[in-house]
């Protein structure tokens, strides 16, 4: 379905957007990953995605707060694959505090990292996109692009901006060949959902498996973790056929969190 497809995935090389980053390999697309951590574990990913789909993979180790090295990423896959198809704008950070006590640097990170590097990576996309005619940009926001909670200001406003900003860009880009959508997950377990496990099962001295069910219990009512390769595929039926007239929209994949 996505042969000779390029897709750009930021924070791809853990978690959320490894899983995405695998299933548009399996679709046939080219992927560039991005993010941080041990170099040799990068390649032995690349390779084995490379190994698995017959695609290329490269890795582009783009610092997502910075918006030159967001721009760069573009630019740079451009010059190393030919074109940029697919962008999946996935790279976030977490941190929670009361609103009052909530460190200035982190709110800006978080803002940096979750809302600003979408933009950059959008503004920088699109016009190689218009030129070919096609273009799929998914935003994985969350179901806190949608909702709140309490202690979590920045990521929450993060997200919805992620939520505001794909409606825009939608708008802007519908009848191009461009569409431009927003995923919504709830809680998936990654690194960052693993923290706060961590961290309910450390206050309140419980196990892991009692903090997981405690954190699941308070908003997902299918009482299950949605499945990083679940996302992936949700992702791909956005790149599909299928899909071309699905822009602007938030989809939430929260096993009935906002259906409350």
């Amino acid at each position: 379905m996505l042969k000779n497809k390029v897709a750009i995935v930021t924070g791809s090389t853990s978690g959320i957007g490894l899983g995405i980053a695998r299933a548009l390999a399996s679709h046939g697309a080219d992927i560039v990953l991005n993010g941080f951590g041990d170099c040799s574990e990068i390649n032995e990913i690349r390779t084995d995605i490379e190994r698995d789909h017959s695609v290329r993979v490269i890795h582009d180790g783009a610092d997502m707060s910075k918006p030159a090295a967001v721009r760069r990423l573009i630019a740079t896959t451009i010059e190393k694959l030919g074109r940029v198809d697919i962008l999946v704008n996935n790279a976030g950070i977490q941190f929670t505090a009361p609103v009052e006590e909530f460190p200035i640097e982190k709110w800006d990170a978080i803002l940096a990292i979750n809302l600003s590097a979408a933009f950059h990576g959008i503004a920088a996309a699109i016009p190689s996109m218009k030129d070919r005619g096609w273009g799929r940009i998914i935003n994985i926001a969350s179901a806190h692009g949608l909702v709140g909670s309490a202690h979590k200001a920045a990521y929450v406003a993060a997200k919805h901006g992620m939520v505001g900003l794909t409606k825009v860009v939608g708008l802007e880009t519908a009848g191009s060949g461009i569409t431009v959508n927003a995923v919504c997950p709830g809680w998936v377990r990654t690194p960052l959902v693993e923290k706060q496990i961590s961290d309910i099962a450390a206050g309140e001295h419980i196990s892991q498996q009692e903090a997981a069910a405690e954190l699941l219990g308070k908003k997902q009512p299918s009482q299950s973790f949605i499945l990083p390769e679940q996302l992936g595929e949700t992702v791909a039926f956005l790149c599909s056929p299928a899909a071309d007239q699905i822009t602007g929209t938030a989809l939430s994949i929260d096993g009935g969190w906002t259906a409350q």
